[in-house]
């Protein structure tokens, strides 16, 4: 299978504190991936990696066959879809949200010109994807926490990305819009991309994802199918407490002993 995305012996270190150590990961096409562990553990720094924010202090990047370092990281990131908070918070929120959405076609933070018809009804048809059409012009700011990481997952897929890289989209939401967004999400393997996904919560691995890589103070506990990786043995290690694994319509829920 063609190599998506990869990591290679990457060693990350910032005023002497290694925040990764030897990190190795292979993403193939046909594959979605999980990166799991505990808050600190270095899951943003491996997403921020991925999409060229930081460099290693050692090791290879190589994203869609090209090395990072010996490539336009800007050309690359237009084939990668990006949702994280830090990203929502530069956005505008008296902007109508069709808008917000449109911005996403250009790369755009807002629009300061004239708006193509295109991208309007694009913005549009997005919405209508994740079911909120009737919120089209309804300022960005006036959404609930779940409609508002509705909105990026459609404005994140607005130039149909190769990659959907997402940073704990559900945090903050309570059950239920959890799990209206994770039904946005699970239908995701029906395109043509492949989907990352970061987060501390295990219950949030839904079927859509195939593999996942278990990290804790940025070493790699395990990685490769999600079966082999979520086991008693291996969380116990990244979560420093007795749990045990259940599974239930091939997604996995924990509890505590």
């Amino acid at each position: 299978m063609t190599m998506v995305l990869s990591l290679q012996d990457i060693h990350f270190i910032r005023e002497d504190r290694h925040i990764l150590s030897g990190v190795n990961i292979d993403i193939r096409q046909g594959e979605h991936w999980v990166v799991l562990g505990r808050n600190g553990s270095g899951k943003t720094t491996v997403l921020e990696l991925m999409n060229g924010y930081e460099f290693p202090t050692r090791g290879k990047v190589q994203v869609l066959g090209n090395t990072y370092g010996q490539c336009e990281v800007r050309e690359v990131r237009k084939q990668i879809g990006y949702i994280s908070q830090s990203l929502y918070e530069k956005l505008n929120a008296g902007d109508p949200v069709w808008e917000v959405i449109a911005t996403g076609e250009f790369g755009y933070l807002r629009f300061y010109e004239e708006i193509p018809q295109s991208a309007r009804e694009k913005a549009i048809a997005m919405l209508d994807k994740v079911k909120l059409a009737h919120l089209a012009n309804q300022p960005l700011g006036t959404l609930s926490q779940g409609e508002r990481k509705k909105v990026m997952l459609a404005r994140a897929l607005m130039t149909n990305p190769s990659i959907l890289i997402m940073d704990e989209p559900c945090s903050g939401l309570d059950l239920y819009e959890r799990e209206r967004l994770l039904e946005n999400v699970n239908v995701l393997g029906g395109q043509q991309m492949t989907v990352i996904y970061v987060t501390h919560h295990i219950e949030e691995i839904i079927p859509l994802f195939t593999h996942v890589v278990l990290i804790e103070q940025g070493h790699i506990i395990a990685s490769g199918a999600k079966r082999d990786v979520l086991t008693e043995e291996n969380l116990a290690k990244a979560y420093q407490v007795p749990i045990r694994i259940e599974w239930s319509g091939d997604r996995p829920w924990i509890k505590v002993l």
